[in-house]
């Protein structure tokens, strides 16, 4: 059961909507709880889930009061008695009053339970720098998640991906974590997927074929990735770009691979530079690659700062086009020392 008529093109905000969509339709068992997210109270902050309820009932699309534990901890209740929730945690900051819920319960049951208990809940989360929302509504806290054992953490960087990986999320049977962008929930389009298409989760795309250093990502930055790209292949420069697409489970084989091929790699993220999933991504490349890297592996990522809400502050605090571009160009040099500490660009 899918609607009489699809896009051609979506953008986040219709990738997640139709994804949903396509699992109320298809699966009894799979319904969404969160603040505002009935049509009543206007389908959601982002109007992610604008339309659901009217299509598929209240009871399946259900608001509740503003409580995350409460809705974290309804979403787990219900999943080990055969339900597949999706819950939404309006912005990922709002996650941290779950947080309970999330790391003791949802988490560890099924490894407490000698695998007898499946915990299939998906928590759908928004989150993204560079909207002037302050330093409350715009952190990224994937690598928090990541970190946790028991839980998958995906971060699309395209509506197509974005569509397939929270299929994957729903009908995967451990917890879920996906990140929605709102920064770029309406600016960016793709072409709409085949209806009930999946991308696997622990699996990374390589996007773009290159030759000279390795750019792995995920998430908004990689717009501003494609797009430098694009500049130096016009000087001859050859860009391979990594999209992770899932950052817990981490896909480094594909990155190991692409590394190995270029000799050079820079990895990016919007969260915080430090401790981030960027420190870790680097490390398993240095612990594989470390005699056969041409250069040190670069990072780029948030300053050490809450995020600011000054425009101007936030714009100095987040990665820009230039920074990504000079991070290659440093790679591609032949007189930088093989010490990191000697190489690095941010702070």
């Amino acid at each position: 059961m899918t609607p009489a008529k699809l896009p051609s093109k979506i953008n986040f905000c219709q990738a997640s909507n139709l994804a949903l969509d396509w699992a109320l339709a298809n699966d009894p068992t799979v319904f969404l709880l969160g603040e505002d997210i009935a049509d009543e109270e206007g389908g959601g902050v982002l109007t992610v889930t604008r339309g659901l309820s009217t299509r598929h009932g209240t009871e399946r699309v259900r608001s509740t009061p503003i409580s995350e534990q409460a809705i974290v901890g309804a979403a787990i209740g219900a999943s080990l008695v055969g339900m597949r929730p999706v819950a939404e945690i309006m912005m990922m900051d709002f996650a941290m009053v779950a947080m309970d819920q999330i790391v003791n319960h949802a988490a560890k049951l099924r490894f407490m339970s000698g695998g007898q208990t499946f915990v299939p809940i998906t928590l759908r989360m928004a989150s993204g720098v560079g909207g002037g929302t302050g330093g409350q509504h715009a952190d990224m806290y994937e690598a928090m998640f990541a970190h946790v054992p028991g839980l998958k953490v995906a971060v699309p960087s395209t509506p197509a991906d974005a569509y397939g990986l929270l299929l994957s999320c729903i009908f995967d049977n451990d917890p879920c974590i996906f990140v929605e962008n709102f920064v770029s929930m309406f600016a960016h389009t793709s072409s709409m997927p085949e209806p009930g298409y999946r991308v696997p989760l622990g699996k990374a795309n390589v996007e773009r074929e290159g030759a000279d250093v390795s750019v792995i990502g995920y998430g908004h930055p990689l717009v501003d990735v494609r797009k430098v790209a694009d500049k130096l292949q016009l000087e001859g420069i050859s860009v391979e770009i990594v999209d992770l697409r899932t950052v817990a489970p981490l896909d480094m084989d594909t990155v190991l691979t692409s590394v190995e091929k270029t000799g050079r790699a820079v990895v990016i993220h919007e969260a915080v530079k430090s401790f981030g999933v960027g420190a870790e991504v680097s490390a398993r490349i240095a612990e594989s690659l470390l005699g056969r890297l041409k250069a040190p592996v670069q990072r780029i990522g948030g300053r050490n700062s809450p995020v600011p809400f000054s425009r101007p502050l936030e714009q100095a605090y987040m990665w820009n086009a230039e920074e990504i571009e000079r991070a290659i160009r440093l790679t591609l040099r032949s007189d930088v020392p093989l010490n990191p500490s000697e190489a690095s660009i941010t702070v």
